[in-house]
């Protein structure tokens, strides 16, 4: 098999000078780590705001709520081919136009009066989120020292739960008091804010070699030994999750808890970010049993939502070990692909990121059929259902070595 970079993974000279400390380059981590927040922020905060949007922009809030789906889209349809084109470049500056794009983006966004120019300003935001979501885990890994690769990647994915846990909220609250329009003219702030952050803290690293002896296509990393399953357990276990999160505030008005959903979501917000915890001090040693876990708390989950009871406490409970169980998935999945492709490592994430936020998207719509034809009892049996083959493939092991395998 071909490398695809000019210095095999993890063995950069930051990541040298960093095993030789017996450390982390935490600073540059916390960087990408912002990174991901930001990307995954500015995917999820219109929900948080859509009715003062959909006023605004003169239109209906599904009309408006389609702005979350559109940023999905532009992920999904251009990660990989923007993943090949740039496969050149260095990595800072391609991290870097990824965040001017999603500073532009959100500056359209906020000062846009029209709803046309608005959801293409969330395209682009989507094209950009592809475009650093391609790359930060591979980066992640060749700043850190072997064996601490997958910590490396934990610390960069909780940007994933504190977006959820407290930036949804932070910005729904400050949309409410000062606007929606504030709430992405500040995204744009940190957006720049972190160019210069990233420009200043982030070690460079090469892109991939040029030629047939230096670059795999995209698509034959689905023949690498590995990848393939990772992927399918990728799109099912998003497909599961999204199905009931996307809708979670109509479940929870069923249930007649629709006024505490902002309480829910926190608990979901904090409980994920001690699941990413738990994973990073772990994922190194335990990466299938890790997932097998990830997996089966969220089905637990599942299951005690699907059994109607007029207890909020069991709801509570459920969303908790919903919470653990997801908090960590991104860094699992990611760290398992990373590792499947190997050399082909950046074409994996790319594909991860396409089928990721495919999932995303088709979670939305799933989640609205079922609620149209089934209600909201059909949701969390959803996810039960869809969850027994992912627990199945990772249990089989291919792409999850079990501890000591990796």
């Amino acid at each position: 098999m071909s490398t695809h970079t000019t210095e095999p993974t993890g063995s950069s000279e930051p990541a040298e000078g960093a095993e030789r400390r017996g450390g982390l380059p935490l600073a540059a981590l916390l960087a990408l780590a912002t990174a991901v927040f930001v990307t995954s922020l500015t995917e999820t905060l219109p929900a948080g705001v859509l009715p003062a949007m959909s006023a605004d922009l003169g239109v209906g809030e599904s009309a408006m709520g389609q702005s979350v789906t559109v940023y999905a889209i532009g992920t999904a349809l251009t990660a990989i081919p923007l993943s090949a084109a740039t496969a050149g470049w260095r990595r800072k500056r391609l991290l870097l136009t990824a965040m001017a794009g999603f500073a532009a983006a959100n500056t359209v966004t906020a000062v846009s009066t029209d709803y046309s120019l608005t959801m293409a300003a969330r395209f682009v935001a989507g094209v950009a989120a592809g475009l650093a979501w391609a790359l930060l885990a591979g980066y992640a890994r060749r700043l850190a020292p072997a064996h601490l690769q997958g910590r490396a990647i934990a610390i960069v994915m909780t940007g994933i739960p504190v977006a959820l846990s407290l930036g949804v909220p932070a910005g729904t609250f400050l949309g409410e008091v000062l606007g929606w329009r504030v709430t992405f003219t500040l995204m744009t702030v940190l957006a720049v804010a972190l160019l210069g952050w990233i420009a200043v803290g982030v070690p460079d690293q090469p892109g991939q070699r040029r030629g047939a002896a230096g670059r795999v296509p995209v698509l034959r990393v689905l023949t690498v030994p590995g990848v393939t399953p990772v992927l399918f357990v990728t799109l099912v276990f998003v497909l599961a999750h999204t199905i009931l999160y996307t809708y979670i505030a109509t479940f929870l008005d069923g249930l007649g808890m629709g006024g505490s959903t902002d309480l829910v979501l926190l608990v979901f917000g904090v409980a994920s970010l001690a699941g990413i915890w738990f994973v990073g001090a772990r994922i190194d040693r335990r990466l299938r049993a890790l997932t097998l876990a990830s997996a089966l708390l969220v089905a637990v989950s599942a299951a005690l939502l699907a059994v109607p009871a007029d207890s909020p406490a069991l709801v509570y409970a459920a969303v908790a070990l919903w919470g653990l169980g997801w908090g960590g998935a991104p860094t699992l999945l990611q760290t398992a692909v990373t590792d499947a492709g190997g050399d082909s490592a950046d074409a994996a994430q790319a594909a991860l990121v396409t089928l990721w936020n495919a999932a995303m998207a088709g979670g939305g719509v799933a989640g609205g059929v079922l609620l149209d034809h089934l209600g909201t009892g059909s949701l969390p049996w959803s996810v039960l259902l869809l969850l027994i083959p992912v627990v199945v493939v990772v249990a089989l092991g291919q792409g999850f070595p079990a501890g000591g395998e990796r």
